[in-house]
């Protein structure tokens, strides 16, 4: 492990002190961190990504969607946005403003999904909206509770003059 070397004495007139070198074999240490770094590459696995497919609609195709069915999540700025049920100039629900807290967007489109499947026996279409005010995270938050609140049936879509209005007049444009 450890190492003195002495250098050998000269016979002389002058007697000098022994220069001792001291040195330390490495070659365990070099050893443990090679079998350290093999152990945690052989035993850690790669995190896999993850994907969520979303489905967008087609722009050229026009499909009716039935109002008494549909929720619309429009995203706003500050971390808000405004939700309503049926189409925005006649909502069935009227919009209301609701955070990205789990007492906020996932209340409001559990109770939503039990109303629409108590009315119509057919589960609920949701179309998310978001708008230039919002953030990102906001949308990967909606599509989060999409997941979490197990609606089988989204999309994402432009928002509509009618929605800019919308939240214009909640000040969350």
């Amino acid at each position: 492990m450890a190492e003195l070397n002495t250098s050998p004495e000269k016979v002389g007139k002058k007697l000098r002190s022994k220069k001792q070198n001291l040195r330390v074999d490495l070659t365990a240490m070099v050893d443990l961190a090679f079998l350290l770094i093999t152990f945690f590459m052989l035993t850690t696995t790669l995190t896999k990504p993850k994907a969520m497919d979303v489905a967008m609609p087609v722009g050229d195709i026009n499909e009716p969607v039935p109002q008494s069915r549909t929720m619309t999540i429009c995203l706003g700025k500050n971390n808000q946005a405004v939700w309503y049920l049926g189409m925005a100039t006649k909502p069935l629900i009227a919009a209301t403003i609701t955070d990205f807290g789990r007492f906020g967007l996932r209340r409001a489109i559990t109770e939503t999904r039990k109303k629409v499947m108590a009315a119509t026996g057919k589960s609920m279409i949701m179309i998310i909206k978001p708008a230039e005010s919002s953030v990102y995270g906001n949308l990967v938050n909606t599509l989060d509770e999409m997941k979490i609140t197990d609606v089988q049936q989204y999309a994402i879509a432009d928002i509509a003059q009618q929605d800019i209005s919308l939240l214009k007049a909640k000040q969350l444009y």
